[in-house]
């Protein structure tokens, strides 16, 4: 260790490389703690994580459209220009507020000795309610794979998941992706819902009634008779418990991996 490592208790490394070799991108580098942070601020008290704080708590009251570096150093009663000291873009702050949303999946999440099949179906379940919690996650723009702490966490728990399955590693990716994607989905039509209903106000059965009554003014019977067969069931006349079309579709994507799973077996 050289002097100057001894006197800051870490490595020398230049900016954007985690080992002096592989570059990562400014937020990757500030989710894991790899940034020099400011030892001075031109307002005492601000930090990282208190910017990111702020961010989340404006983006949950009001939207993700809400959040600017203008707005969020607003709420700290900061100038706009000493929020660039921490982040140095609002896509960066967005990868921060994803990690800080999202946190670490829980402990007790795919214990050892759980079938495939169950610990699949419990994260998958508690990564939508991550999501139910924090529905803009869903309007943030897909950057990458998980590369964030949290993410790469909760990424481990799906493979954990899945051993013992007999899947290789690229196939064992591909259920991951194809599950998680399916939970972002099925949360992404509650997120639209939620704020259909939050522009008028009616309630989820008075929005699912209303859709019905307008297709059966709209759709003749004579060209659309499965549709109109469908109506006169009166399946449209109330909404389905939030849960029914989550848990069918989650059931028979399961139901396809645990062929995949049993040939794999045999």
């Amino acid at each position: 260790m050289t002097n100057g490592e001894e006197r800051t208790g870490r490595s020398e490394r230049p900016p954007g490389r985690a080992d002096g070799g592989s570059f990562l991108p400014p937020a990757i580098e500030a989710a894991w703690g790899l940034r020099e942070r400011p030892s001075k601020g031109p307002k005492p008290g601000l930090t990282l994580d208190r910017i990111v704080a702020a961010a989340v708590a404006l983006a949950s009251a009001e939207g993700l459209g809400a959040v600017s570096m203008g707005r969020v150093a607003k709420e700290l009663g900061a100038s706009t220009m000493s929020l660039y000291r921490y982040v140095s873009a609002k896509s960066e702050l967005y990868v921060l507020m994803q990690e800080a949303a999202t946190g670490a999946p829980p402990a007790s999440l795919c214990p050892p000795g759980t079938g495939w099949r169950e610990a699949l179906e419990a994260w998958a379940c508690a990564i939508r309610e991550v999501y139910q919690r924090n529905l803009w996650l869903l309007r943030l723009p897909v950057s990458g794979p998980p590369a964030t702490p949290n993410l790469v966490a909760w990424w481990e728990k799906a493979l954990v998941a899945l051993e013992g399955t007999g899947l290789d590693a690229g196939t064992k990716i591909s259920v991951t992706l194809l599950v998680g994607g399916f939970v972002r989905s099925d949360a992404l039509v509650m997120a639209d819902l939620a704020d259909v209903i939050a522009a008028g106000d009616a309630a989820p059965d008075e929005v699912i009634a209303r859709y019905g009554r307008t297709l059966r003014r709209l759709a003749d019977p004579g060209t659309y008779p499965e549709v109109a067969s469908m109506l006169d069931s009166g399946v449209m006349d109330v909404a389905d418990a939030p849960d029914t079309e989550f848990r069918f579709g989650l059931d028979r994507i399961l139901d396809g991996i645990a062929v995949l799973v049993e040939g794999r077996a045999s």
